[in-house]
Formats: structure tokens, C-alpha cells, sequence
């Protein structure tokens, strides 16, 4: 079985640099989702891939969606704010999405949701002929990875709540764009989680995260 590293070089020598564009939403610096978003950007620009950063609240994005924004079906107009526009032109050339989040009221972050409905826009990310039509996915990424964090056992959030982060990324929202093939983690219970564990769950986003350069390596 090919490594992530040796996939990564045939990538190289095609002179075609993988470039993956990896996502962080919460307000704390210093949380365990900082960490995981240090440690999947260190090891991704440790395989030599093309890495954009983005802490969405260190960068100011403002995520309320404006009224010349509501649009559906046509394509969106360019967008007045530039990091807005920005985002648009840099998702729609990248080969595959990470997001890292914790888990509030079984939704992403208020910043994450506003990203997501302010930068996926028509013409950027999908293209709907009608408004009760199948969309079409515009972006080139194939492959995304989401690494949740959370507080509420696995059986609880699935047997209680549905696991609805699982339905927004899985069904509501990547496949929407043209990104079919997720993979999604969840750490829990942080709250009282260990360094040992915290560590081993870091080395393990590591691992997804390269992961991304060829899926078969996650389960190596």
C-alpha cells in the first residue's frame, strides 16, 4: 500500500502541488480545536502541501450573510466584502476541505455557518437550474475531513439527538458542492479528557489529515 508521502511526491513531480484549505472555528486560541488545527496544518505542510490556514475568527470573517447574498439560483454577484470574495476564489481551486469545530447545540459555530452560507454561493460552489432542481458541484476538492469535538457520549448523540453534525456535512452540505468523499472524527468527551489522550487524539488528526493524500492510509 502506497504511503501518504510517496503519493504526495508523484503529486510533486507532476508539478501539480495538492492544495488543501483548512478551516478553524472557535473563538479560544488556546482550545483543544487550536490544537488539532496546529497539528493538521503542520503535518499536512509537513507532506509538502500547498496549505491555506484560515483561523476565521483571528481573521475578523464576518459571517452574517447579507440581503444581495440570499440568492439561490442565480449565480451570486461578487461579493463587497473582499475577505468574502477572497475565500470564494481560493475554495473554488482547492483539492480537498478540512474543518475543525466543537460540536454547540448539535450545530457548527455561528462563524462556521456564516463561512459556509457567505463563501458556498452559486457560481462559486454549485449551480442550480431551478429552484426545485438537483444541484450541480462546482468545486474541484473531492475529499473533505471534519474533526468535531464534543462533550456528549457517542450513544447519546446518536440515539437522542440523530447525530445531526453528521447530516449538515454529510448530506446538507458537502455532496451540495460536489465533495463526496467525507470523512468525519469526533473527539469526546474533551472536557475531561487527559494529556495522554489529548495527545494520542492529536496524533490521530494527524493521521486523517494525511490521510488526504491517499484515503487508504486512515485505516493503516
Amino acid at each position: 500500500m502506497p504511503s501518504a508521502q510517496v503519493i504526495q511526491l508523484a503529486h510533486n513531480e507532476k508539478d501539480m502541488p495538492m492544495r488543501i484549505g483548512v478551516y478553524l472555528a472557535h473563538p479560544r486560541p488556546d482550545s483543544f480545536n487550536g490544537a488539532l488545527f496546529d497539528a493538521v496544518v503542520d503535518e499536512l505542510r509537513g507532506l509538502n502541501v500547498e496549505v491555506r490556514a484560515h483561523d476565521l475568527y483571528a481573521e475578523g470573517f464576518a459571517p452574517a450573510l447579507s440581503a444581495a447574498e440570499t440568492e439561490t439560483v442565480a449565480d451570486v454577484a461578487p461579493s463587497a466584502d473582499d475577505l468574502v470574495q477572497a475565500h470564494r476564489a481560493e475554495v473554488a481551486e482547492l483539492d480537498a476541505l478540512v474543518f475543525v469545530h466543537p460540536n454547540w447545540w448539535g450545530m457548527p459555530p455561528a462563524m462556521l455557518a456564516g463561512w459556509v452560507q457567505r463563501v458556498l454561493v452559486p457560481g462559486v460552489a454549485y449551480k442550480l437550474g431551478t429552484a426545485d432542481g438537483e444541484p450541480t458541484g462546482l468545486l474541484k476538492a473531492g475529499r473533505a475531513l471534519v474533526l468535531n469535538t464534543s462533550d456528549t457520549p457517542a450513544e447519546r448523540e446518536r440515539d437522542e439527538f440523530g447525530d445531526p453534525l453528521q447530516r449538515i456535512w454529510s448530506a446538507c452540505v458537502l455532496p451540495y458542492v460536489g465533495i463526496t468523499d467525507l470523512r468525519r472524527i469526533v473527539f469526546r468527551t474533551v472536557t475531561d479528557a487527559n494529556e495522554r489522550q489529548r495527545d494520542h487524539w492529536l496524533q490521530e488528526a494527524r493521521r486523517h489529515a494525511a490521510a488526504l493524500l491517499d484515503p487508504r492510509d486512515a485505516d493503516a
